[in-house]
């Protein structure tokens, strides 16, 4: 990997590592230091800013890493792909929705509110600054190979999730092994669909309103049968973009 001369490469490691694990957690580490950061005066308010101060913190890394004559938003991902990328995603996981509804039905349980929150624009932040900056802008602009800037974002998305499912084993350590999993599923997506973030934005989005729409027992949830679903969903959207890509390829081969 390659990096500005004047910044040390043990020093952009670092400083990529400490940005991914605390990204969601500076309240909590705000805390441990004797800082308040209050939350919003709504629901979910607290979460809003954990997640809105991890994207801002993992863009001002990036910006600041950035090599010269580099959008910021392209080595982050956010560009435009297309649509037929996260459209194909999109059909990869109506399976699963129809898994989940077979398996327990509609719930009642849930809001738009909730819904806003917890399968839109929650999963959207942590794509930014698992998959965006963990990834994109690690193995494109940083230049790290594919499977080290895979694994060390995958490896801090599964840990902070085990942490919040209190560590320890059990339910903590499915946690951690399926978020894991994810994690380089999600970064496989992005590179399939020409180093964005949209794709994987779209299963993660499709699978966690799956998930809170329907209503799953946790046994099944965490169990074979809703593990199944979610390994099937993303091995759907990963057969699904590399069919897509070789599409592209042949029409450009043949335009050219």
């Amino acid at each position: 990997m390659h990096t500005r001369p004047s910044r040390p490469r043990w020093l952009t490691v670092s400083l990529i590592v400490i940005t991914l694990v605390a990204s969601i957690n500076l309240r909590d580490i705000a805390a441990w230091a004797g800082w308040t950061v209050p939350g919003l005066p709504m629901p979910f308010g607290g979460a809003v800013v954990d997640n809105g101060l991890g994207v801002l913190l993992a863009l001002a890394v990036a910006a600041w890493l950035l090599r010269p004559g580099h959008a910021l938003v392209r080595a982050v991902g956010l560009a435009g792909s297309g649509w037929q990328g996260p459209a194909v995603v999109l059909l990869a996981t109506l399976p699963c929705w129809f898994g989940l509804w077979w398996l327990g039905g509609v719930g009642t349980d849930w809001t738009v509110l909730s819904l806003l929150m917890l399968a839109v624009l929650f999963p959207l932040a942590e794509e930014v600054i698992f998959r965006g900056v963990g990834f994109i802008f690690v193995h494109r602009q940083l230049r790290w190979p594919w499977w080290p800037a895979a694994l060390l974002q995958a490896a801090v998305f599964g840990a902070i999730h085990w942490w919040s499912f209190g560590g320890g084993g059990g339910v903590a350590l499915q946690v951690l092994a399926m978020t894991s999993i994810g994690g380089l599923v999600f970064a496989a997506l992005c590179s399939l669909d020409r180093d964005t973030v949209w794709s994987a934005v779209v299963l993660h989005v499709s699978l966690n309103m799956a998930w809170n729409v329907m209503q799953v027992s946790e046994t099944t949830a965490i169990g074979w049968q809703g593990n199944s679903l979610r390994l099937s969903a993303a091995l759907l959207a990963l057969l699904g973009l590399l069919a897509l890509r070789r599409w592209r390829q042949r029409r450009e081969y043949r335009r050219a």
